[in-house]
């Protein structure tokens, strides 16, 4: 049998951070052209406060709108308020927190300690099961930390077991929020992870600039990782990024480096070009 990936195709990051913004109509046919490529999973919108991400204020006006598909929903929340706004939708299937293992970046992100937020985390978590929902947690900050604080691949592995073991959260991904991991770093942190939650979902959401990609794809496989996060062309990325080259990871990279090497990624080759064309004029209007 072929090796498969799990491939989370990610238009939320990619669309939050625009400046102008897309009309309700024209983000609706996004998300739907890319629900019918064969994802696992769209990460589509999120339920913040529209004066954080005004980007995404009409996520609750799309959600019914979403054609039917074997794609999962995921949507991202910041509190618990936006974690039951959310589970308000049957259509959903994730809820993705961001939990960052700085001090700094989570009271930047969410406006909450490090303490507060675990304390934010399990009630989300609690809502997950209370709605069937499953929780997606976002280790931000999980390959370096620029604000002078503490940073190691076993602070990071800590933080995953105690929201592993103590709250139950199956799916964590390895988030690369300002782009410096490289492939040592990568191979380090996910052999740490895998070893010591060797039945969890360890996914990888890594930014990277143009000319990195590659190596940092090659480095979280063979470390062991088999969930991929990414965004057509590369749109998007944190704001954080100090580089302005540094965006999300390019999908069709990812989907040729995979199918490269024999690894089935279970898309749609017509459905996704169409999407990848699409995705020009969706973010370049």
């Amino acid at each position: 049998m072929k090796n498969t990936v799990k491939l989370i195709e990610c238009p939320r990051d990619a669309m939050q951070g625009l400046h102008d913004f897309i009309p309700t109509a024209t983000k609706l046919d996004y998300l739907n052209t890319l629900l019918r490529v064969g994802f696992d999973t769209l990460d589509f919108g999120s339920f913040v406060s529209p004066k954080s991400i005004p980007q995404m204020r009409d996520t609750a006006e799309i959600v019914d709108q979403l054609e039917a598909s074997s794609t999962k929903l995921l949507a991202i929340v910041a509190n618990e308020r936006g974690a039951q706004d959310a589970c308000n939708f049957e259509r959903i299937d994730y809820l993705g927190y961001p939990f960052s293992v700085s001090e700094a970046f989570q009271q930047r992100n969410t406006n909450a300690s490090i303490e507060a937020s675990l304390v934010r985390a399990e009630s989300i978590q609690n809502l997950c099961v209370k709605h069937n929902k499953q929780a997606v947690f976002y280790l931000s900050m999980a390959f370096g930390n620029p604000y002078g604080e503490a940073w190691h691949p076993d602070l990071v592995t800590r933080w995953c077991e105690r929201l592993y073991n103590d709250l139950g959260v199956r799916i964590l991904a390895l988030s690369d929020t300002i782009g410096v991991s490289n492939p040592a770093s990568i191979n380090d942190l996910f052999t740490t992870v895998l070893a010591e939650l060797p039945q969890a979902e360890i996914g990888a959401h890594l930014h990277t600039t143009p000319d990195r990609w590659e190596e940092k794809i090659a480095a979280a496989w063979n470390a062991g990782c088999r969930r991929f996060d990414g965004a057509l062309k590369g749109f998007g990325g944190c704001p954080m990024a100090a580089d302005d080259l540094t965006g999300n990871m390019p999908t069709e990279k990812m989907v040729d480096w995979f199918s490269s090497g024999g690894i089935e990624t279970g898309l749609s080759a017509a459905a996704f070009n169409a999407a990848l064309i699409q995705s020009t004029n969706v973010f370049t209007v």
